[in-house]
This record gives structure tokens, C-alpha cells and sequence, in this order.
């Protein structure tokens, strides 16, 4: 989920940007701070809000640069247990998909793309054997966050399921929906019941 979070924090801004207004120059650090940043209580950082506050600033013995307590905002991704996000499919393997879901990527095992036995094609593709139902780069889909892992914050790790209703190729969605009206306007057949003698 997409979070705007504000943060108090010492920022030190640099001789270099000593020529510019200290709002840019504040603006400046804090997204070379934290943009792109992984953080475990905040997920990834995708960008720098409004500058809010910036107090006097100090300068600490033995460094040439001031140091201001400010406030701010950031804009982070933190991706929450059960949580349904869309995705695109980016990538198949013999084991599952890789889906992109913003800025970081969910793998889908095999097993949980969808409720049928998936076959990998050297096409790059992922074919169920009953509904005949394929998966393939470029797909959007909509899936469900069943694990989450930020214990090497280099490369956080996702795991999706989309056996789901609901969940799955967009497209997938829209058939079962058909079906399903066109189920619900065929007549029940009746059945007679016999006498008893």
C-alpha cells in the first residue's frame, strides 16, 4: 500500500549547495537521503513530499556543514499481508511468474497462478491443462500478498497467489463473470417425482 508518512530528521546540507535557497538545498539531501531507499517499518521510498519545517541550524565542531532539523513527507511503498495489488507479468519461469507491482516485484509459484496443473512452453508460457487458461509476459493480473520479507533489504521478497476468485489475468475475471451470468439464465431443468403406490 502507498503511504504518505511524515518524518523528522537531521539533514545536513552540503558546501556545495551553499549558492541555493535552503528549502532547495533541504530538498535536495532529503531525496539523495531517501529516494530509493529500502527501509524495514517504511517499505521502499518512491519520492520526497512538501518540505514542512526546517529549524535553525547547527554546526557540529570538526564539519564544514550545517545540520537543520526538518520536517517532511515521503511517499513510500510498503506491501501489506493479504493486500490485492495489480501487477504486470515481467518475467515466466518453469516455477512460477514475476509480477511488477509498482516499484518492486512479487513472484507467483506455480502452484498458485491458477487452479488447474500449469505447464511451462519454451514460448515463455504458462498453459493450464483443463481451462486451457495461459499466462504470459505483459499480462496484468491482480493477485494477493501472501508473504512478505524484508530481511535482506537489498532485495525484499514478495510471494503472491492468484487461485483466489477474483484474482488472476484480468481477462480471467471477465470470463468467469460471463459464465456465470450465462449459468444463472439457463432455465433449472425440473425433475418429476414419482408417485408412491
Amino acid at each position: 500500500m502507498f503511504y504518505k508518512t511524515t518524518v523528522k530528521d537531521h539533514i545536513r546540507v552540503t558546501p556545495e549547495l551553499f549558492d541555493l535557497e535552503l528549502d532547495s538545498a533541504i530538498t535536495k539531501q532529503v531525496k539523495k537521503k531517501f529516494e530509493g531507499q529500502i527501509l524495514k517499518d517504511m517499505g521502499i521510498i518512491v519520492g520526497v513530499g512538501e518540505i514542512k519545517d526546517i529549524q535553525d541550524g547547527i554546526i557540529v565542531p570538526g564539519d564544514g556543514s550545517p545540520f537543520y532539523e526538518v520536517v517532511f513527507e515521503l511517499y513510500n511503498f510498503k506491501p501489506e499481508m493479504q493486500e490485492v495489488v495489480f501487477g504486470k507479468v515481467k518475467d515466466l519461469a518453469d516455477f512460477g511468474a514475476f509480477l511488477s507491482i509498482g516499484p518492486i516485484e512479487g513472484m507467483v509459484h506455480v502452484s498458485q497462478t491458477m487452479d488447474d496443473f500449469v505447464s511451462f512452453s519454451k514460448d515463455k508460457v504458462l498453459l493450464g491443462k483443463e481451462s486451457k487458461r495461459t499466462l504470459k509476459v505483459g499480462d496484468k493480473c491482480k493477485a494477493r500478498i501472501i508473504a512478505v520479507s524484508f530481511k535482506d533489504l537489498s532485495n525484499p521478497k514478495l510471494g503472491l497467489t492468484m487461485r483466489q476468485e477474483g484474482l488472476g489475468k484480468l481477462e480471467w475475471y471477465a470470463e468467469d463473470k460471463a459464465k456465470k451470468g450465462a449459468a444463472a439464465k439457463t432455465p433449472a431443468k425440473k425433475t418429476k417425482a414419482k408417485d408412491k403406490k
